[in-house]
């Protein structure tokens, strides 16, 4: 899981989860109505800030809002970095 970039402060690297294809009743999704995935792995965290320590940590499921973070392609795999404050929990 481990990625080559290290973000600074209170940012983190998120890899999302692919796109849910089918429903809990067992009907496919297409891809035109796919929603974006809001849901993710922590693949790399900053250090913190001087008075906050980080909650998250490398493997965590996290939550985080539809708009949250910029998106970066490393690697051939897509990511978003963020700041923590934009996870809005850990499952």
């Amino acid at each position: 899981m481990g990625v080559n970039i290290k973000p600074l402060s209170d940012r983190v690297v998120v890899e999302p989860l692919p796109a849910e294809t089918q429903t809990a009743s067992g009907l496919f999704i297409p891809d035109s109505a796919q929603e974006k995935q809001q849901k993710g792995k922590v693949a790399a965290v900053g250090s913190g800030k001087k008075d906050h320590d980080m909650t998250v940590k490398v493997g965590d499921t996290v939550l985080y809002g539809k708009y949250a973070g910029t998106e970066l392609k490393l690697d051939g795999k897509d990511y978003l970095i963020m700041r923590e404050d934009d996870i809005l929990a850990i499952v």
